[in-house]
């Protein structure tokens, strides 16, 4: 993914606890961030863009930095399904 997106998937999936329903809520919460980022930029005339543009950004460092707890990735992540028979 390009612009930094993929960095936030990976921070939803740990915020989320690696479980669907959470990760899912995490996702509408960078993508709320994302969105708000958006619709500010032509409303507040005395700050820059580029301010406005971090937004998503900051909560994802935020959010990863102080409300994580102990997030653990699966133990079979990165490791080939090999079906039984």
């Amino acid at each position: 993914m390009t612009a930094g997106r993929g960095y936030i998937a990976l921070a939803a999936l740990i915020f989320g606890k690696w479980r669907p329903v959470q990760t899912m809520l995490a996702c509408l919460l960078f993508g709320f961030a994302e969105a708000a980022s958006i619709q500010m930029q032509g409303v507040t005339p005395y700050v820059r863009v580029e301010y406005i543009q971090i937004i998503p950004y900051v909560l994802t460092m935020v959010v990863l930095a102080g409300f994580i707890g102990a997030s653990r990735a699966p133990k079979a992540l990165g490791q080939a399904y090999r079906k039984e028979r």
